[in-house]
């Protein structure tokens, strides 16, 4: 049973570290080409807190890797605390949450289509040209 316990425990470990060590980049869909933003605005954009961009955020869906990485590294939340904000948003009537596509092959087919969009993406898919990457999460 020991065993047992220890191995879950390196596994946890390095899911851990894998995830970590992935980078992240936040693409727009924009005509501005020259958008470079700080972490505080882009967590603004996802969660929805600003008005002085009018880009639509897409997220990946929550089982999503990427997914992950960015709540914790530029949002700086768990997934329950922001489905739990979301879940308040709404039923106040003030918020609704950003889009969710199913994977980042159909986010790109999504979002190359649709203009003034903002998304996240793993660091290692190939951006079409047109998109600008205006934040990266290393």
């Amino acid at each position: 049973m020991k065993s047992l316990i220890k191995f879950i425990l390196v596994i946890l470990a390095l899911q851990s570290f894998y995830a970590s060590s992935i980078g992240i980049v936040v693409v727009a869909n924009t005509d501005n080409t020259d958008l470079n933003i700080g972490k505080r605005q882009v967590r603004d954009i996802f969660m929805r807190s600003s008005s002085e961009f009018t880009l639509k955020p897409l997220v990946l869906k929550p089982n999503s890797e990427a997914r992950l990485i960015f709540n914790t590294k530029v949002v700086g939340l768990t997934e329950s605390r922001i489905q739990s904000y979301w879940a308040q948003m709404q039923f106040g009537g003030r918020k609704k949450p950003p889009t969710e596509i199913e994977s980042p092959y159909a986010m790109l087919e999504y979002f190359k289509n649709n203009k003034d969009t903002v998304t996240y993406l793993p660091a290692h898919i190939k951006i079409p040209q047109g998109l600008t990457v205006i934040y990266r999460v290393d």
